[in-house]
C-alpha cells in the first residue's frame, strides 16, 4: 500500500530548509519490516491553496501498526507537529 502524509506548513518558506532532515528521518523507517520505499517531495507551487510537502511510504498493509509505534514516526510528530497548519493522511492500495 501507499501511505501518504501531505502537509501544509504554518511557515512554508522557513520549512523548505528542513526537507533533507525530514527525508533522513523517514528513511529510518526503511528498517521496519514491510516498509519498502520512502519518497519526500516539496511542492513546486507556492500558491496559498496548495500543500507544501508530501511524504510517500510504500509499505505492506500489515506494517502500518509497526510504523505507527516507530521512533521515526514519534520523532516526526514531536519535532514537526507544531509547525504544521494542516495535514492529510491518505492510504491507497
Amino acid at each position: 500500500m501507499k501511505h501518504f502524509i501531505i502537509v501544509k506548513w504554518k511557515e512554508p518558506e522557513q520549512m523548505k530548509s528542513h526537507t533533507d532532515e525530514i527525508r533522513s528521518l523517514f528513511e529510518k523507517t526503511l528498517d521496519i519490516d514491510g516498509i519498502n520505499a520512502v519518497d519526500v517531495y516539496d511542492s513546486c507551487s507556492d500558491r496559498s491553496n496548495r500543500h507544501d510537502l508530501m511524504i510517500e511510504i510504500d509499505m505492506d498493509a500489515d506494517a502500518l501498526p509497526s510504523y505507527d509505534k516507530s521512533e521515526p514516526h514519534h520523532e516526526w510528530k514531536a519535532s514537526y507537529g507544531d509547525m504544521i497548519a494542516h495535514k492529510t493522511i491518505f492510504d491507497h492500495e
